[in-house]
Parts: C-alpha cells; sequence; structure tokens
C-alpha cells in the first residue's frame, strides 16, 4: 500500500513490474493456446451446475443461493474441481476454431515486445538500480551499479531463476538496507498475494535464516541495517494488520508486535521518509487515512499518530527538514496542501495552507526536493505537474504535445537530486520516461518503450470527447483508433473498457497488444466512469455508496453516445472489465444486454450482497466504506437491487467470457463461478457463455511476461472471432 495521495516512490524500494501488478485494464487470466480439433466439439456440453437451496435471511428477507455449494475454501472439493474443470473444457471446445487465431495474435503480441530490455536506472544511495529482461525469459532480473550508466553491474535478485520449477512466481518489495549490503524481498508461489519474506546478503550472494511467513512482502529497513519492520497478514481475510518489527538472526516468533490494526476498515501500509529519518505506519479506509511515526534511528521506539484519526478526514505526510507538507481534505473536497513545523502537527489548528483547495482542480500529490516543491493536479480530467521554486516561490508546469495523456514521477529517492523523473504516455505514445531539470524545466529523453515491428505513431490517432448521461452529467470519454481504418460513419467494431470503483482513474495508456485490434479496424475506448476520479474527488462521491448505480449508467450512456456519434458500428459494440470493473460487466448485461455483441469479465465481483455480507472473506469490512455494510437495511436494499448474481433474469444476454483464478485474493473464484452458473439457468438466448478458470493463478493472472499475453490473444480472439474477423 502506498500512501493516498503521494506519486513519489517510496524510499529504497524498488518497484517490481511483474504480471501480478497489471493495470486493472489488462487484468485477465492464463489458458494456454489450445489444439482442440473442431470435429470434438459435439462432444462437450455447457456444464449444468446441480442445484443445493442454501437458506440466507437478514433484515426480513430470505435469499435462496442455488449454487453456494461451489464455495471451497481449501480448494480441493471433488465436486467443485470437476465443475470447474468442466467448464474449462466447454470453453476450450467453443473456441477450438480460434486457435489459429489465437496463435497468431500471441505471435503479434510476443513480435512487439523488445526481448532485452533494460529499465532506466534509478538512484539509491550509493547504487543505481534497475531490471533486465532477456530473449524469452519470463520475468526480470534485478541488477545495480555506481553510476548511471550501469558500469560493473552487479546482479541483485535473478528472478527467473528463483521462479524455476514453479506454476507461478512473484516476486515484490525488493528493498535494499540502508548500506546497501542486504536485500529483502517477498516471494509469493501461489497467487494469493501472501508473501514469505526473504533476505539475501549482496556481499557475499547467500540468503539468510531468516524467514517471515504470512506477509504482504514489504519491508523499511531502520537505519541499523539489522532491523527492519513487517507487516502481517490474517490469513483468513487476508488484510494486513499486525506491524512487526524483526531483528535479523532470531525466529519470527521473537518479532515485536508494535502496531496491531483492530478497526477492520482500515488497510495498513509502510514507508519511510525521503531523509530516511522517519518510518511511516500509514492508515487507510475508503474514506479516511492518517499516519503514525517511528523514529528511523531507535529501534526500540514506538509508533505515533500524526493525529487522531478522524472520519472523513485525509491526509497524507511528506517530510522537508523539520517540516511536514500535508495533501488532506481537511476543509478541502478536492484537496489542498498545507505544511506544519514537526513538533506542531499534532494540532490541525497549526496547519498552514500552501496550496489552497479549488472547486475544480484536484490536487493529486505531491514530491519534494530541496529546493523544489513538485505537485500533481487534475483539471477537465487532465493531470499536470507543476515544479515549485520553494525559496523563490516560481512555478513553471510542464507541457507536452499530446492533448490527452498520463503523466507520474517516479524513482526521484533522493532530496538533492537535481532533476525530476517522470513517466509519460498517451493512446498513441509508448510509455516514455524523461529527467526534467528542476530550475529550467529542460527535458531529457532517456527511455521510449520500444515497439518492434513497423509501428509508426502516426498512423493513430486519439481524441477526448464528453458523452452526456441520462442525469445530464458529461462523461469524459478517451479513444484511439487507426487513421486509415476508421471511418466515422457507424461501421467500425469497438470495444469499450471502464472501472470505475475506489476513486481509481483509468488515464489514457499506450498498449502495445491493443494495435491488433486498432490494425483490424478496432475503434478502443475508456469511459472514465463515476467511480473514478477523473473530474475531481465528487466524480467518486457520485459513484460508490447509495450512488453506485450512476457507475453502471455512465457506461451504457456511453456506449449509446458512442454508437449515435457513429464512433461504433450497433452490433459490434464489446464491452470489458475487470474485479470491480467485472461487477461493472455484471450491472450492464442485466440492464442493457442488447448494446453488446460480447463481453468479457475478468475477475468479476459480481455477488455483492453474500461476499459483503461475510467478514471472513477478504476485503469485505474494509470495503463498506465504498460499497456500504448491508448489515444497515438501506444499504442491504440498494446493493441488491445492482448486484450482479441477484439481479440475473430470464433474458437475452450477451455472449460472455468470464475469466477468474483459482486462487484469487481479492475476487473469490466461487462468485464468477455461481454467476455463470445462474446465467446458464436463466437465459433465454443462444449466445456464448464461457467460463475459463486458471487453475494455478490468482487476482493478476499468469505471472510471466510472455504466458500472460496468451491471456490477451485467447480474449482478443474471442472479441474479434463475434466480430467476424477470422486472422
Amino acid at each position: 500500500m502506498k500512501p493516498i495521495h503521494s506519486f513519489a516512490l517510496a524510499a529504497l524500494s524498488i518497484a517490481v513490474l511483474s504480471g501480478c501488478n497489471k493495470a486493472p485494464e489488462q487484468s485477465s487470466q492464463s489458458t494456454s493456446i489450445t489444439t482442440t480439433s473442431v470435429a470434438t466439439q459435439a462432444a462437450v456440453k455447457a456444464p449444468v451446475a446441480k442445484k443445493v437451496p442454501h437458506e440466507m435471511t437478514i433484515h426480513g428477507d430470505t435469499r435462496i443461493d442455488n449454487y453456494y455449494w461451489m464455495r471451497d475454501d481449501e480448494r480441493k472439493d471433488p465436486a467443485v474441481i470437476a465443475h470447474l474443470n468442466a467448464e474449462n473444457a466447454y470453453t476450450e471446445q467453443q473456441l477450438a476454431h480460434t486457435t489459429q487465431l489465437q496463435a497468431t495474435l500471441f505471435d503479434e503480441l510476443k513480435g512487439r515486445i523488445q526481448k532485452d530490455d533494460d529499465s532506466v536506472p534509478t538512484k539509491n544511495g550509493s547504487y543505481y538500480y534497475s531490471s533486465q529482461t532477456r530473449g524469452d525469459n519470463e520475468y526480470p532480473t534485478y541488477v545495480r551499479a555506481k553510476d548511471g550508466k550501469g558500469t560493473e553491474q552487479e546482479v541483485i535478485l535473478d528472478v527467473n531463476e528463483l521462479a524455476k520449477g514453479h506454476d507461478y512466481y512473484a516476486a515484490t518489495g525488493l528493498t535494499v538496507s540502508p548500506n546497501g549490503n542486504l536485500l529483502a524481498y517477498g516471494e509469493d508461489t501461489v497467487s494469493r498475494r501472501i508473501y514469505t519474506i526473504l533476505v539475501k546478503d549482496l556481499t557475499t550472494g547467500e540468503l539468510l535464516e531468516d524467514k517471515l511467513e504470512g506477509t504482504d512482502g514489504d519491508v523499511v529497513w531502520a537505519n541499523d541495517n539489522k532491523t527492519f519492520y513487517y507487516i502481517k497478514k490474517d490469513l483468513q481475510t487476508l488484510l494486513g494488520y499486525q506491524v512487526y518489527r524483526h531483528t535479523l538472526g532470531t525466529p519470527q516468533s521473537q518479532d515485536e508486535l508494535v502496531y496491531e490494526e483492530t478497526n477492520t476498515s482500515y488497510y495498513t501500509g509502510l514507508g519511510k521518509s525521503k531523509d530516511k529519518q522517519e518510518i511511516y505506519i500509514w492508515h487507510g479506509s475508503t474514506s479516511a487515512s492518517g499516519v503514525s511515526v517511528i523514529d528511523a534511528n531507535n529501534v526500540k521506539a514506538q509508533p505515533k499518530r500524526l493525529i487522531e484519526r478522524e472520519e472523513n478526514l485525509e491526509y497524507d505526510i511528506a517530510k522537508h527538514g523539520d517540516w511536514y507538507y500535508i495533501v488532506t481534505n481537511l476543509n478541502a473536497v478536492n484537496f489542498q496542501l498545507m505544511k506544519v513545523h514537526k513538533d506542531k502537527a499534532h494540532d490541525k489548528a497549526n496547519w498552514q495552507t500552501v496550496i489552497a483547495a479549488r472547486d475544480d482542480v484536484k490536487l493529486e500529490g505531491i514530491g519534494l526536493f530541496a529546493n523544489h516543491l513538485v505537485y500533481k493536479e487534475r483539471e477537465m480530467g487532465q493531470s499536470r505537474l507543476t515544479i515549485r521554486n520553494l525559496k523563490s516561490g516560481d512555478e513553471q508546469t510542464l507541457s507536452f504535445n499530446d492533448s490527452s495523456y498520463m503523466i507520474h514521477a517516479y524513482g526521484n529517492n533522493e532530496l538533492d537530486n537535481p532533476h525530476l523523473r517522470v513517466y509519460y504516455a498517451s493512446m498513441t505514445t509508448p510509455g516514455t520516461s524523461y529527467d526534467i531539470d528542476l530550475n529550467s524545466t529542460e527535458k531529457t529523453l532517456l527511455k521510449q518503450q520500444a515497439v518492434v515491428g513497423d509501428f509508426n505513431a502516426d498512423n493513430y490517432a486519439s481524441e477526448r470527447l464528453f458523452i452526456k448521461a441520462r442525469d445530464g452529467v458529461e462523461v469524459p470519454v478517451s479513444l484511439v483508433y487507426r487513421k486509415d481504418k476508421f471511418k466515422k460513419d457507424g461501421t467500425n467494431p469497438l470495444l469499450q473498457y471502464a472501472y470505475g470503483s475506489y476513486g481509481a482513474t483509468m488515464d489514457p495508456r499506450f498498449s502495445s497488444s491493443r494495435l491488433s485490434l486498432l490494425d483490424r479496424g478496432f475503434v478502443f475506448a475508456i469511459a472514465h466512469i463515476r467511480g473514478s476520479q477523473m473530474l475531481g474527488r465528487p466524480w467518486y462521491e457520485d459513484g460508490k455508496l447509495l450512488n453506485k448505480k450512476n457507475t453502471f449508467n455512465d457506461f451504457v450512456d456511453v456506449t449509446k453516445g458512442l454508437v449515435t456519434q457513429q464512433y461504433g458500428d450497433e452490433s459490434k459494440i464489446f464491452a470489458m472489465g475487470g474485479s470491480a470493473g467485472g461487477l461493472l460487466m455484471g450491472a450492464v448485461a442485466n440492464q442493457a444486454p442488447e448494446l453488446y455483441q460480447g463481453m468479457v469479465a475478468a475477475v468479476p465481483f459480481v455477488d455483492v450482497v453474500t461476499t459483503m455480507l461475510d467478514a471472513s472473506l477478504p476485503l469485505t469490512t474494509n470495503e463498506y466504506g465504498e460499497w456500504g455494510n448491508p448489515n444497515e437495511k438501506v444499504y442491504y436494499d440498494y446493493m441488491l437491487s445492482y448486484s450482479p448474481y441477484d439481479q440475473v433474469s430470464k433474458q437475452a444476454y450477451p455472449n460472455m467470457l468470464v475469466t477468474t483464478g483459482l486462487h484469487d485474493s481479492q475476487v473469490q473464484y466461487f462468485e464468477p463461478a455461481k454467476w455463470v452458473a445462474k446465467l446458464r439457468e436463466y437465459k433465454t438466448d443462444n449466445n456464448k457463455l464461457l467460463f475459463k478458470i486458471d487453475m494455478e493463478a490468482g487476482h493478476g493472472g499468469a505471472s510471466g511476461r510472455f504466458k500472460s499475453l496468451q491471456d490477451t490473444a485467447f480474449n482478443y480472439a474471442f472479441i474479434l472471432d463475434l466480430a467476424g474477423i477470422k486472422e
């Protein structure tokens, strides 16, 4: 967990870009390219799940769940496993005729990726850290050097070696000790996001005996180089709630519990100040946040709350000398920047405004340097970065050529760095890293994501438009297409994606995989629906709790608007979403199935009421601020009215591909399993309903960089086949 509003990379931490960290729109489940003969298609029938009535009563209302039996927390029940295997066999048979198309797509996707690829080195302490991928390796190798040119590189972790013998492998939270001699990291071989922390001696290359189980994978080192802090998870709910202090060479059983979160609506995270003097325990719910501070130089120090937590008060701090800079919603719906001397921070009356709140501009985060403040804002859906000289007060806002783009700062670990490192992309511009001079704002291009083959950005165009929803609100939409394939006469197939929950904003970004759709004539659109923060915090508030249906209505209304404006063929409109975006797919399928020829619902959260009534499931009690607590009747009634599983009815549904992972840690596999079974029972059409379960993976799908492309090829083949595009 990162601080809610900070865009600075956590100190002494190296980002692990593995398959489990995909963006929501890329979240899907792995599959192998099938070789089933078309001749066998008649032999496999759609699985019909048995019905075992399970009664659930609350608020005087009784629901009957005939497929509740599919829940098996151990994932070993023979009947459940047999049913899931039958679903996989049916899906494989139904898409057997797309085998060659899947292979073609996979070759395209893989062919655009530069096999030998290095990340841009980032400085942390005495070293520059980066990652390398080589040849057909699925995973990165992490290296460091004494200079930014990579002279005399030293391998600190080869994930390819660690992953050998595992169907799934993820390394996370790579964090080097202050003296540079030790590397702590977390590993997960099941895809449940429960990590074992290991420590490697970088001077000898050997692992220490320390092995910490049941964690979230991240550590923060104290400054003595032999003590670190980590978070332990509840193995049932998967919620990280205990912060422990570990001393190297001692067993985990002797670790000191320094903080325990007793409020199950809060997430817990760890961080460290940029000057390395303080360690932070971050507390965050969907409606409040805060921080406790630990002296990084005192291994016996106890955490102290900056201020007492308050409902609906959010804040995030960054240390600069003896001052805290605070991004907060205190008296500011769209947040403001304040500062306070650290000795007076406990009283909000001492907080001084630095950047005042504005109704139409959201302050999203800050980064601090020795003499500069960098802050990120969003206005009318577009982000921007501004550099302020802390001595003179002069400001310069960074400018770029694209009309719509995403930008964020990363790897800025040193206070005295003269440059700001940023990552920039648009829907037509591949991801690009720049160093920007903090005084002159002169940009130095460090790297642009290579797209192997005949890619030419000039062949593609991106647009940003607003479409009016049924209540008169205008919804932003970002879209991209290939110029010579787009006619704007209502003949192009169109794929619309959205997420729309937790305030997560899906900025327009580049995807080399997406080119396989655009080159075949597709228009790709991102609907920035309510539930995100594309238009500020009110945009989020208007898409959660008792306003959640706005999210679904916006998506449907954007589809209608795009068809009306002839961006897409009304008979070839497709929709895609994952996780909470899978909830979106389910709700939209119930509300307006006639609009879509096909849908892909990845790891979908569809059994809203039952899940939110079960505190033993992961991400339930700490989600009450997002969906509501159905133990209260007003929320129960509202959630029930849109819950995709509860609202399945006897009607025609679009062609649908549903994916999940047996070991999913966020949305349990049995939610989509039950949903598919009920859809089969109720739907009145002959459209495809396919369910693909990765029996090895979890919420993020496959873990390797090439293996995960099989997921995308599979999903794209489903869509292209329905659109009548066979190659």
